[in-house]
């Protein structure tokens, strides 16, 4: 059966897509939940302006990404925290460096945006990647200096 997405689904589609499932998905899940209309010729032509708006929408959301992650960029990040011999008493976490961004004068970021793969706990310069936008990252480079 040919559907119309009204909402993303994992594996399946975005809002406005055409999928073909099959009869019983759309009929005991799909449907019912709201989750999709039947894809007769009316409802194609809405589906096409679903999609149109929601390109239309990435795309601005992609182009204030990019903004973001250039100021970002731009940006000296400095982070001060208790170390001895090059290593932190604790250490630098996501909140830590969403502080000093907006600190250090730059753009709103979200604690979940920024991506580490553990918490940083020598001082020196390090790199942190931002997603801003499913297709855009930002590098940050963050210098720790210890302070005794």
């Amino acid at each position: 059966m040919r559907v119309v997405l009204r909402s993303d689904r994992a594996g399946l589609g975005k809002r406005g897509d055409i999928v073909e499932v099959s009869d019983g998905f759309a009929r005991n899940f799909l449907l019912p939940k709201g989750q999709a209309i039947v894809a007769t010729a009316g409802v194609v032509h809405q589906a096409e302006a679903m999609r149109n708006s929601r390109d239309a929408r990435e795309a601005r959301l992609r182009g204030s990404a990019s903004e973001v992650a250039a100021a970002l960029e731009a940006l000296e990040i400095k982070i001060e925290a208790r170390a001895q011999d090059g290593k932190l008493f604790g250490s630098v976490s996501q909140n830590d460096i969403v502080d000093a961004i907006t600190s250090a004068g730059g753009p709103v970021v979200e604690r979940r945006q920024v991506e580490l793969d553990e918490h940083i706990k020598t001082t020196g310069t390090h790199e942190v990647k931002v997603r801003l936008h499913q297709d855009v990252k930002a590098t940050v480079r963050v210098q720790v200096v210890g302070i005794e």
